[in-house]
């Protein structure tokens, strides 16, 4: 099977490896929710990701091609890769759509993909392989291929090496505060 890309994903494909091999990694600008948009073979649409555990994800994509539009939601595992802004990721979930011509449909979704945040910007760009099994369909398997471009919406907590490196002593100094609130004032302690 020969998977064939139009001008524009080829485009947006160029894009992607010139930023990742030209943008220098940042620290981790880790996020909890982003949103954007999903380029795929055939299929263009919407795709919402949403973290749920430390490396773990939901993914939600609604697509919609010239025959049909479908429904996808993913758990996909994360796992850094060379730096914290460049991860890859495996995952599995469900769809169902609709089809002009043969109707309702449903199946079955594996993913593996690499996923870039683009330094000092909210930008998060991934490149992807989405092979279905399929219910209710002429098309018993696809091998889709896609890119998503995802705006962070709302960012993860900083965590990093060098948060709070240099205002450490407030923190000690604030824990002694509360641990001297919770004591009682002595006759002698004015």
């Amino acid at each position: 099977m020969m998977f064939r890309f139009s001008t524009f994903q080829q485009r947006l494909l160029l894009f992607a490896l010139l930023t990742f091999g030209t943008a220098c990694p940042s620290l981790a600008q880790k996020y909890r929710t982003a949103a954007g948009l999903r380029f795929s073979s055939g299929l263009y649409g919407l795709t919402v990701q949403q973290k749920i555990l430390p490396k773990t994800t939901l993914e939600g994509l609604l697509l919609a091609g010239t025959r049909e539009v479908t429904g996808t939601v993913l758990a996909e595992q994360h796992f850094g890769l060379l730096g914290p802004s460049l991860n890859y990721y495996f995952g599995a979930g469900g769809h169902v759509g609709n089809n002009k011509d043969t109707g309702a449909f449903g199946g079955v979704d594996g993913i593996a993909g690499l996923e870039y945040k683009i330094a000092l910007t909210r930008f998060v760009v991934a490149a992807d392989f989405k092979p279905t099994i399929e219910f209710n369909s002429k098309d018993w398997a696809r091998f889709a291929t896609g890119i998503s471009v995802r705006y962070i919406l709302i960012k993860e907590k900083k965590t990093g090496l060098f948060n709070g490196l240099f205002d450490g002593d407030n923190d000690k100094k604030k824990e002694k505060r509360k641990k001297g609130a919770n004591k009682g004032r002595g006759l002698f302690d004015w």
